[in-house]
């Protein structure tokens, strides 16, 4: 079957009617970006059982000097999710938890002050809801090595 596209050259192979017809272009050749590099704002998410993740909470909120970041809890309350610095999720590895790595996508968290007002910020998750959100009463993430003791604690409280 010959090809009746007009535009091939004299004794080159004549192109499929795909390629004739849709010519791959620099763009689609090229290999997905790398994630965008995160600056101090974007975060890191530690998801553990809501039952374990309820009790660090109660843990890091009566402990002395400890802080606690905003912590999230999903739709159905079966898990809760603490914000901690990007990096996290490279060297986690508590078990019954798990880390993900968010390369700031959707997972920002500003490291100033939040402007005074009533309005608390939309979860970044889908299907999410704020436990502790953002605000002047929550560090901006929390710190990894007290919240794997407290989860540690917690689990063992729970035994």
């Amino acid at each position: 079957m010959q090809n009746s596209d007009s535009r091939t050259n004299g004794d080159a192979p004549p192109a499929s009617l795909t390629t004739a017809r849709h010519r791959p272009t620099q763009d689609a050749s090229t290999a997905p970006r790398d994630p965008a590099p995160c600056e101090d704002e974007c975060c890191d998410l530690v998801t553990v059982p809501a039952r374990q993740g309820l009790e660090a909470v109660d843990i890091l909120r009566r402990g002395a000097g400890d802080t606690i970041g905003p912590v999230l809890h999903d739709g159905s309350c079966d898990t809760l999710g603490f914000l901690v610095p990007p990096g996290t999720a490279d060297g986690w590895d508590l078990p019954g938890s798990a880390c993900t790595q968010t390369y700031g996508r959707g997972l920002r968290v500003s490291a100033q002050e939040p402007d005074p007002g009533p309005a608390v910020p939309e979860p970044p998750v889908a299907g999410t809801g704020w436990l502790l959100p953002p605000g002047s009463e929550t560090d901006p993430v929390t710190d990894p090595a007290v919240l794997r003791a407290a989860l540690g604690q917690a689990a063992r409280t729970i035994e």
